[in-house]
């Protein structure tokens, strides 16, 4: 059953209009009781005077409440095509309809706001799709291109050490091309992993012992530089469903990262926090940290400050934790150390 829709001017004069017919029939009773030919002039003047106030009230009422109504409405019917740039005159108003239209104005620029920020990230992962895919397309005609002569120049080098003299200088030439032929062929294959990228197998793992056997590899090189690692286990995490290969990928890379920008007598640990939706591992080290230049470029492919490194640790390590349907952050101050945050959803998300 549809609602009648009565108009607001009729609402809002309606109870003042019944006062007054009241008020003077009222009056009409008590003149005709007394029969008073004056008081019948006076209820003619009266039945004027309501007429009056009534217009009057009515003028105002349109004045002061139903233009702003209208403006609203209108100005609701532009922002709803589209047009985040609007906004209400009335707002200058010192009363209630002036605050409603100052909500309305600053409702309209947050949208506005909202709007420019989510065409702005679009942009960003727009851009972001279309390197990825130039990547993929290098990644894919220059591996067989490296890895073939790469392995030629592998095999020649053994054969060429096998024949020079023990105690040749030659030999710690040999050594340091192999290390280079090995550091070229790790930036092919991670180059590949990150252009041809593998779907993630599902399976229930719990990410705290996952995190606890990467800490574990991660030692090694962290005693090394007297390091020290910690797992800060939780009990209390739920098991996710994830790739446990991949993100033990993740958190490896994360340790190691860590650990190396840690000088002597610093120390990493790890952390778990969940809410009602996420499960958050975080990797806090007591390092050097990132500069704030540098913070933004981290997770960019081939961007890196490491003399040795590939510059595609993080890059995949993102990609890895995205396809999850999470992600991972980082923050950092200088002096200080950093914390890169790994959030996985408590539920799997849909294919």
């Amino acid at each position: 059953m549809s609602r009648v829709r009565v108009n607001w001017q009729i609402k809002a004069l309606l109870p003042v209009a019944l006062v007054l017919v009241n008020g003077l029939l009222l009056f009409a009773l008590i003149t005709v009781t007394l029969q008073d030919p004056a008081r019948n002039q006076v209820l003619a003047i009266g039945f004027a005077g309501a007429i009056v106030i009534c217009a009057v009230l009515f003028m105002v009422l349109a004045v002061v409440i139903h233009r702003p109504v209208v403006e609203l409405q209108e100005k609701m019917e532009l922002v709803r095509a589209g047009d985040l740039f609007v906004k209400v005159e009335f707002a200058d108003r010192n009363d209630e309809i002036g605050d409603l239209g100052q909500n309305f104005n600053e409702m309209v620029q947050q949208l506005r706001e909202s709007r420019e920020e989510i065409e702005r990230l679009h942009r960003t992962q727009m851009s972001r799709a279309e390197h990825l895919a130039t990547l993929g397309e290098m990644a894919a005609g220059l591996a067989h291109e490296i890895r073939n002569p790469l392995a030629g120049i592998a095999g020649v080098m053994e054969i060429v050490g096998r024949d020079l003299p023990p105690d040749s200088a030659a030999k710690d030439v040999l050594g340091e091309v192999r290390h280079e032929v090995m550091h070229i062929n790790r930036i092919v294959t991670e180059l590949l992993e990150i252009a041809r990228p593998k779907a993630p197998v599902f399976s229930p793992a719990d990410i705290v012992a996952v995190s606890d056997q990467a800490a574990l590899f991660a030692r090694d090189q962290a005693s090394k530089r007297h390091v020290n690692v910690h797992v800060l286990k939780n009990k209390a995490i739920p098991p996710l469903e994830f790739d446990k290969g991949q993100i033990h990928q993740v958190l490896l890379n994360l340790l190691l990262n860590a650990v190396q920008a840690c000088d002597e007598g610093a120390s990493v640990r790890v952390e778990f926090a969940e809410d009602n939706e996420n499960v958050t591992t975080r990797v806090i080290d007591t390092g050097k940290g990132i500069p704030p230049e540098v913070l933004p470029n981290i997770f960019r492919p081939f961007f890196t400050t490491k003399g040795n490194g590939t510059g595609l640790g993080l890059s995949l390590a993102r990609r890895i934790v995205e396809d999850h349907g999470g992600w991972l952050t980082a923050t950092s101050e200088v002096g200080v150390g950093s914390i890169f945050s790994l959030v996985l959803p408590k539920k799997r998300p849909l294919d």
